[in-house]
C-alpha cells in the first residue's frame, strides 16, 4: 500500500454565499472518502480563497472552518480577479501539501474526477488537466466561440489544453516551478504547460452551476482571452509587421500606377477612391496602435512589480510540511 500524502483542494471564491453551503459538503465528503481509503493524510484540507467578496462569503468560509477541521480559508485584501486568487491559494497550499487540485466552487466540475487525477499522480504525473469530455450542455454560440478561441490561441503560439479551464492537479514540484514565473499578468491556463514536467489529462462531464450566477460573462471571457494571448505570445506584433509590409507593398504599387496614369494624361479626380484609401490606411494604423497599446500596458504593469495578491487573514496558522 502506498504512503498517504497531504492533499489540498484550492477553491477561489467571489460572492459565492449561495453556492458554498451546497458545494462545501461535497468537498468535505470527498476528502473523508480519500482519507478512509488511505490515500491522503488527516492534514489534508479544502482551502477556500475569498477574492474580496462583497457579500458574506468570508463569513460562510469562517463558519465552515470553525465547524469542520477539513476546511481552511484565506481572504485577500481586495478583489484581484480569479487568476490572482487562484495563484494565492496555490502558493499557500504549496507550503502545506504534497499535491493540490484547483477547482471552482460552483459545482460544475465533476469532483469525482479527482480519483483519476490522483491515480495519474501516483503513476508519476506532476500535472493532470481536467478536460471537458464534451460541450453538449453549452449553447451553439458558446461552443463555437470556445472552439475559435482555442484555435486562435494555438495559432498565435499560446500553448494550452483544449477544453481545459482551471480544474487541474499539480504536485508540489510543479508548484515550485510555477512559483518561479513572476509575471503580474496571469493566465494560468497558458503558464502551467510552460512549467513542463510529465502531464496528462482526465476527461469528465461538466454539469450546470448548482446555485448563484456565473461571474464570467462574455465581456470577462473576452478580456481573459486578450490577456492570455498578449501575456504569452508576441505573434500579434509579428503580424503587425507583416501587415505593415503588405500595406506598404500595395501602396508602392498604387504610387507607381498613379504616376503612370499621370504621365499618360489619363488621371481622373475621384473623391470616393481617395476616401477609401485614407480610411483603409487609418483603420490599419489604429488597429496596429491598439495592439501595441495592449503590449505597452502589459509592460507598464510588469515593470512596477506590484504584488499579485495580499492576504488579509486566514483561518489557520502558518506552517509548513
Amino acid at each position: 500500500m502506498k504512503t498517504p500524502y497531504t492533499f489540498y483542494f484550492v477553491v477561489p471564491c467571489y460572492n459565492e454565499e449561495a453556492v458554498l453551503p451546497v458545494t462545501a459538503p461535497q468537498f468535505i465528503a470527498k476528502l473523508e472518502a480519500l482519507h478512509a481509503a488511505g490515500r491522503i493524510t488527516a492534514d489534508s484540507r479544502v482551502l477556500f480563497v475569498d477574492d474580496g467578496s462583497r457579500d458574506t462569503t468570508w463569513e460562510v468560509i469562517s463558519a465552515l472552518s470553525a465547524e469542520h477541521t477539513w476546511v481552511e480559508g484565506a481572504r485577500l485584501t481586495r478583489n484581484r480577479g480569479h487568476q490572482n486568487a487562484l495563484l494565492a491559494g496555490l502558493m499557500t497550499a504549496k507550503e502545506r501539501a504534497h499535491v493540490t487540485v484547483s477547482i471552482d466552487c460552483d459545482g460544475q466540475d465533476d469532483i469525482h474526477a479527482v480519483d483519476k487525477m490522483l491515480d495519474e499522480y501516483e503513476g508519476g504525473c506532476d500535472v493532470v488537466y481536467g478536460v471537458r469530455a464534451d460541450r453538449s450542455s453549452d449553447t451553439a454560440f458558446k461552443r463555437g466561440t470556445a472552439r475559435a478561441f482555442y484555435r486562435l490561441q494555438n495559432r498565435l503560439g499560446v500553448e494550452s489544453v483544449y477544453d481545459h479551464a482551471d480544474y487541474r492537479l499539480m504536485s508540489r514540484r510543479a508548484l515550485e516551478g510555477l512559483s518561479q514565473f513572476e509575471e503580474v499578468n496571469l493566465y494560468l491556463r497558458g503558464m502551467v504547460p510552460l512549467v513542463g514536467y510529465r502531464s496528462t489529462s482526465v476527461y469528465y462531464t461538466r454539469t450546470p452551476r448548482v446555485a448563484g450566477e456565473s461571474h464570467y460573462p462574455l465581456r470577462k471571457m473576452l478580456a481573459l482571452a486578450v490577456n492570455g494571448i498578449t501575456s504569452l505570445s508576441v505573434k500579434p506584433l509579428k503580424m503587425i509587421t507583416t501587415l505593415g509590409l503588405g500595406v506598404s507593398f500595395v501602396s508602392l504599387i498604387m504610387i507607381v500606377w498613379s504616376l503612370t496614369q499621370h504621365f499618360l494624361g489619363d488621371t481622373v479626380s475621384g473623391w470616393s477612391s481617395l476616401m477609401c484609401v485614407v480610411l483603409f490606411l487609418g483603420g490599419v494604423q489604429l488597429l496596429c496602435v491598439g495592439v501595441l497599446g495592449e503590449y505597452i500596458g502589459k509592460i507598464y504593469a510588469e515593470v512596477k512589480r506590484r504584488p499579485r495578491y495580499l492576504i488579509a487573514e486566514t483561518t489557520f496558522e502558518e506552517e509548513k510540511i
